[in-house]
């Protein structure tokens, strides 16, 4: 296990920290914490109440989504001049729906050694008490605020055979819930909130069920979705284009869209499918 090296150029270390309860963090991740000369924190505030608690003090800098262009040059300067750097999140492991890819990417280009401090992380503690099958799934984080991005995404997790996994805040629940059953129809999902807090639960409903609770849940949640039934029809490759075009256009999809589901099912260009149906309304 490679730890906390002298070498010339810096090292920057993902540090995965508490998502709830304190007991969260690792022995390695205190020990990163403790011999690193610098942390790079979503939020330095909730970042010191952690250190606080731990009995650490470090330097801090401020690594959020809003600063990451000024502040990832920043961060390879100090590591180019030799320093380690911790990086952490609010909560959880850093990069997965919180700032973090931008200086990884970074440093890989700049040949800066990276490397991960695991710990907790929502979405796969989710996923393993949902139920639900864990053998295949995709994690989207959250649904894009974009109409038309939002419903493509939609779309992919209605057509999905595995199982899905989102991020939610509570006063957006309810209309993602109503979007999920628009699209996808009324199907299983569990709804974990508050993992490894005081009120952890997992609520194991269908979206009908889940629309009505919606507004009295609060806290941290993750949804994981039940994947659909693959109908035999669903073997593509049995279908000519015509039959598989077809298929698309009963379901109500547009031509953009039909094309680009016929490609992605058929593991083939966007391009060649649309030479195939050029002419069609």
């Amino acid at each position: 296990m490679k730890e906390i090296n002298q070498e010339e150029i810096g090292t920057l270390y993902i540090v995965a920290t508490p998502i709830g309860n304190l007991g969260d963090i690792t022995l390695r991740a205190i020990k990163v914490l403790k011999e690193v000369d610098i942390i790079a924190a979503e939020d330095t505030r909730h970042t010191l109440k952690l250190l606080n608690h731990l009995e650490i003090s470090k330097p801090l800098i401020s690594y959020h989504r809003h600063n990451e262009d000024i502040k990832t040059d920043v961060l390879i300067k100090e590591l180019k001049e030799g320093k380690n750097i911790a990086l952490v999140s609010d909560a959880g492991t850093p990069g997965i729906c919180d700032p973090g890819e931008e200086v990884i990417k970074k440093c890989i280009e700049e040949e800066i050694p990276v490397i991960p401090i695991p710990g907790a992380c929502a979405m796969i503690n989710a996923l393993i008490c949902s139920g639900l099958n864990t053998k295949e799934f995709e994690f989207i984080g959250f649904l894009p605020l974009n109409k038309k991005n939002r419903k493509e995404k939609l779309e992919e997790i209605r057509n999905a055979s595995k199982t899905i996994i989102l991020y939610e805040a509570p006063h957006k629940l309810e209309t993602t819930l109503k979007d999920l059953k628009e699209i996808i129809g009324n199907r299983k999902v569990v709804l974990a909130r508050e993992l490894t807090k005081i009120h952890e639960e997992y609520i194991r409903e269908d979206i009908d069920t889940l629309i009505e609770k919606a507004k009295d849940l609060k806290g941290e949640i993750v949804l994981i979705i039940e994947g659909g039934e693959r109908k035999e029809e669903d073997d593509f490759s049995k279908l000519s284009l015509e039959e598989h075009y077809t298929y698309y256009e009963k379901k109500g999809l547009s031509k953009k869209d039909i094309i680009k589901q016929i490609a992605k099912d058929r593991n083939v260009s966007r391009n060649e499918i649309y030479q195939k149906f050029i002419g069609k309304n």
